[in-house]
């Protein structure tokens, strides 16, 4: 029984953040790199920025999901709604340095909206038959029509947050018509993962050893999750090696995203892999001809790896294509400063006037 319950609890860290494989270091290891490593990040107040105001939306099969917004730092009326869906096994915290900085922006000026998807972070458990990529694009729509029912709109998601935004786009074709201006697809894929990229030999949903722990959390999560929590370190370690690229990560942000993954119980997880395992979204990139798109994934990215941003870009011309070099799929956390330099002329190209030039947005020194 042993190595069996060494996979479950491997199998609820590692997978907890899609970050399951081969990275294994020992605990005295991983003990000298966080004592050792310099924290660049040691003051910065990671996740834990307060919204301007915070409600919940019930989906359409009745889950409730958890929503905050924040309003321009200067306290002007908002040019454009900024829209940020998270992926898989994490939750709102992960855009902390985009929520921090487009607040400053001032030209133009942006409301932000920010959620957690069903089942991850503060919002409601979902039933197998809900942990779709489609039913997520619901959850997106019903936000959208809660909180922000007119006005233009950005649309930014990083991973399954970026599936998302196609599956609606599929969905609601006409909402990218009218008032989707702009989609940030960062770190994400049109097609299946779990053959390219995300090790299939333990995300795949054919897997034996996957399946069987994903059962064992329906009929004995409690018991799951007590495994879970004693790989507390071989966690940190496969996160900093599979969600990060091949630069120095500060230990801070490995723990922001340790906090996150722990934060999504494996039950969860083992329930969405099938949607992962089968989606297909090429088809819905058309939706998105009438946006400004920006497909940006880090070339170090072992989840979703650069060839699937070059494979939306082929289907998208229009599209900006940009590679973050020795970034991983973590790739906004990890390379802030480049993502928001990004995202941000994004934004100025969809709230400027036609023939209007935006000035400079405020940069954080």
């Amino acid at each position: 029984m042993k190595p069996v319950w060494k996979v479950v609890g491997w199998v609820g860290g590692a997978l907890g953040a899609a970050v399951a494989g081969a990275a294994v270091a020992q605990t005295a290891k991983v003990s000298h790199e966080r004592k050792t490593a310099t924290d660049s990040l040691a003051d910065e107040p990671l996740g834990q920025l307060r919204p301007d105001r915070e409600s919940t939306v019930a989906a359409d099969d009745g889950v409730p999901i958890s929503v905050e917004e924040v309003d321009p730092g200067d306290g002007g009326e908002a040019d454009i709604t900024v829209v940020l869906v998270h992926g898989f096994a994490l939750d709102r915290r992960c855009f902390h340095f985009q929520r921090r900085d487009l607040e400053e922006l001032i030209d133009p000026r942006v409301h932000q909206v920010l959620y957690d998807q069903r089942g991850h972070g503060r919002s409601g458990m979902s039933t197998p038959e809900g942990s779709t990529i489609e039913q997520l694009a619901h959850d997106l729509d019903a936000v959208i029509r809660s909180v922000v029912p007119d006005g233009p709109l950005v649309l930014v998601g990083h991973s399954m947050g970026g599936m998302t935004i196609m599956a609606l786009a599929e969905q609601v074709p006409e909402l990218f018509k009218e008032r989707v201006r702009g989609v940030a697809l960062i770190g994400t894929a049109a097609g299946a993962v779990g053959g390219a990229g995300l090790p299939k030999s333990v995300l795949s949903r054919y897997n034996p050893v996957t399946l069987g722990i994903g059962r064992l959390a329906g009929i004995q999560p409690g018991l799951v999750e007590w495994v879970r929590k004693g790989t507390k370190t071989l966690t940190w370690s496969g996160i900093r090696a599979l969600a990060f690229g091949d630069r120095k990560v500060a230990p801070s942000l490995v723990d922001l995203m340790e906090k996150m993954i722990n934060g999504t119980t494996v039950k969860v997880l083992t329930e969405f892999l099938e949607t992962l395992g089968t989606h297909d979204r090429y088809k819905a990139l058309a939706g998105l001809r009438h946006c400004e798109v920006l497909i940006l994934s880090g070339d170090a990215d072992k989840l979703t790896p650069f060839s699937h941003a070059e494979r939306m870009a082929e289907e998208m011309p229009h599209a900006t294509l940009v590679r973050a070099p020795g970034a991983g799929h973590m790739v906004m956390m990890e390379q802030a400063d480049l993502v928001n330099d990004h995202l941000v002329a994004l934004i100025e190209r969809c709230a400027a006037d036609r023939g209007e030039s935006r000035k400079k947005w405020w940069r954080r020194a």
